[in-house]
């Protein structure tokens, strides 16, 4: 298995929150509330180390967003 931790942050941190669950689940095998707890965990990570890098704010982030 590759490391998909770069490509899955890319997504987190550019708001495309659909593909990192997608890959969340193909790698890890993740059910749904799994991969929801991964992503966010991650995006917690992602938003203490790389704040610059987010593409929107932390208030907008995952706003009208519905699965």
């Amino acid at each position: 298995m590759t490391d998909r931790w770069p490509e899955i942050d890319e997504h987190i941190v550019a708001h495309r929150i659909l593909p990192a669950m997608m890959i969340l689940r193909q790698e890890f095998g993740f059910g749904i509330p799994e991969a929801i707890g991964a992503f966010d965990a991650r995006y917690r990570f992602l938003r203490e180390t790389r704040p610059d890098d987010f593409t929107v704010s932390l208030e907008e982030y995952g706003r009208h967003f519905y699965s």
